[in-house]
């Protein structure tokens, strides 16, 4: 009897990703509670990309390397795309903490080992 093979913990953590940056954004664009609307993106984006962390780490990724990627790429991301969207500045340290961030997560990744699926009991 052959197990079937695991999943990749990485689209879901992409999709995650994306959701979070998205709900940050909306809730900037909603500018308190003056555009409401926002605030349904707002919540369906953070749930739903909690909701998909949670699928991350039942595949097997660490949470600690998990939460680091999620949130260390949701930084700059959206330090990025407010800038973009919104006329936010980046000033030149703030753009040396960007790529501390991104070398941050790359030594999280590359010392982390794989974690070993949950052994079902009998």
């Amino acid at each position: 009897m052959t197990t079937p093979p695991r999943r990749s913990a990485w689209p879901p953590l992409l999709v995650a990703i994306a959701l979070e940056v998205s709900a940050t954004l909306a809730l900037r664009a909603a500018e308190g509670f003056t555009h409401p609307l926002w605030l349904i993106v707002v919540a369906i984006g953070y749930s739903g990309s909690l909701w998909l962390l949670s699928i991350v780490l039942d595949r097997g990724m660490p949470v600690g390397v998990a939460y680091g990627i999620w949130s260390a790429i949701g930084v700059v991301l959206t330090a990025v795309l407010g800038t973009v969207l919104f006329g936010e500045l980046l000033g030149p340290v703030q753009i040396i903490g960007v790529g501390v961030i991104v070398m941050g997560v790359l030594l999280v990744e590359l010392g982390s080992h794989k974690r070993e699926p949950a052994k079902a009991t009998s």
